[in-house]
């Protein structure tokens, strides 16, 4: 085959998001507003939840969550060894103490039983990562916290489902990403979904420094004489505008997006299944997989070569993979802050040693997957 240049993401963005961002920049309104507005009205019936409030990134939404939970200095929070750092970070901010949960390498989610092991009585959150668009077992998960605050990690699950239950409506606080790498994008930007009104009203006022009325209140309220007040002690976490314009259009492809990455990771499945090496993903009918990536796990023990070899070979004709992500308590600044030895958690480290992600999104043709599996079937 001739060589081809596939990335591991691309977004799908175009006239239709450029054209959108007219209107804002034309009547001047840049900030968080009306666009912002309807973008959150839009997220929230998709995901079937009363309130969406959307902000600057998947880690300020996360961040919202552990402040508005009131997390302080002597709490616990539990998190996932395997997971993106600021799962972990967020928690730092508060002064918390971070709690890893080894995960199951078959679904690269929160290992039950070994959640079991972790509560304790400091315990006051647990963040269960709905990890590549995989919603965690939150039956399980529920069963086990009991009357401990969920708050989901869905950076990766727009679209996603557990048992037909939208991501972001399975726990107490949901909170999602809009990176590039993401289903759909803003560029950055993420949300914050909760179906607790309180929670909500406390949300949308520590996003925009602990105000007591919206930006568009402020500058557009009856009464532009009243200042607002500062209850809470809040941050900027605001989305604008001009993302939120574009949210607008993107959220309405969602489905479309999902269904073509699911015809797709079908697709490798099918063609991937017989490679003994390659160990494809795995999940039943009660997940709904979002498909933010299609990420692998190498057996090196019957491969024919080590897994950062095989991604070497992909590079070299043009296919770029990454690895899943990482185990967050090898990171240096985590070893050394907490003492942490590989062994503590096998299940994040396998996942970390040989997952690989190969190219799912919806700019690749029916020739690069095909290119794709060529060369992985020719390794």
């Amino acid at each position: 085959m001739n060589k081809r240049n596939i990335p591991i993401s691309l977004p799908v963005t175009g006239e239709e998001e450029w054209l959108a961002t007219k209107e804002p920049l034309m009547t001047g309104w840049l900030t968080s507003g009306p666009k912002v507005r309807e973008f959150e009205n839009l997220f929230a019936e998709r995901h079937k939840v009363k309130h969406a409030m959307a902000v600057t990134s998947a880690t300020t939404a996360l961040h919202l969550a552990v402040v508005a939970l009131n997390v302080k200095e002597g709490d616990e929070v539990i998190v996932p060894a395997f997971t993106w750092v600021s799962t972990a970070n967020i928690v730092l901010y508060q002064g918390a103490k971070v709690v890893f949960v080894d995960v199951d390498p078959k679904t690269f989610n929160i290992d039950p039983e070994d959640l079991k092991k972790r509560i304790t009585k400091k315990t006051k959150a647990i963040i269960p990562v709905h990890l590549f668009g995989l919603c965690a077992n939150m039956d399980a998960i529920k069963e086990i916290a009991g009357d401990i605050p969920l708050i989901e990690d869905g950076a990766c699950a727009a679209g996603s489902g557990y048992k037909g239950v939208p991501a972001g409506g399975l726990g107490t606080i949901g909170c999602f990403s809009f990176h590039p790498r993401k289903s759909v994008t803003t560029g950055e930007g993420g949300m914050v979904t909760t179906n607790d009104d309180q929670l909500a009203e406390t949300i949308k006022s520590l996003r925009n420094h602990g105000a007591s009325i919206s930006e568009e209140e402020r500058h557009h309220g009856a009464k532009p004489y009243i200042l607002p007040g500062f209850n809470l002690m809040g941050f900027n976490y605001r989305m604008t505008d001009l993302q939120g314009a574009v949210g607008v259009v993107q959220i309405k492809k969602l489905d479309k997006f999902i269904d073509e990455r699911n015809q797709w990771a079908g697709y490798y499945k099918k063609e991937l299944g017989n490679i003994p090496w390659l160990k494809l993903p795995q999940f039943t009918s009660d997940y709904q997989h979002g498909w933010q990536s299609f990420v692998t796990m190498i057996d090196e023990s019957i491969a024919p070569l080590k897994r950062n070899e095989i991604m070497e070979k992909l590079q070299q004709v043009g296919i770029s993979t990454r690895p899943g992500t990482h185990a967050v308590h090898m990171l240096d600044f985590y070893k050394n802050k907490y003492g942490f030895k590989a062994e503590d958690y096998p299940g994040a480290m396998a996942a970390n040693n040989f997952s690989m992600a190969i190219p799912l999104h919806n700019r690749m043709t029916a020739a690069d997957y095909e290119y794709v599996v060529h060369h992985l079937k020719n390794l």
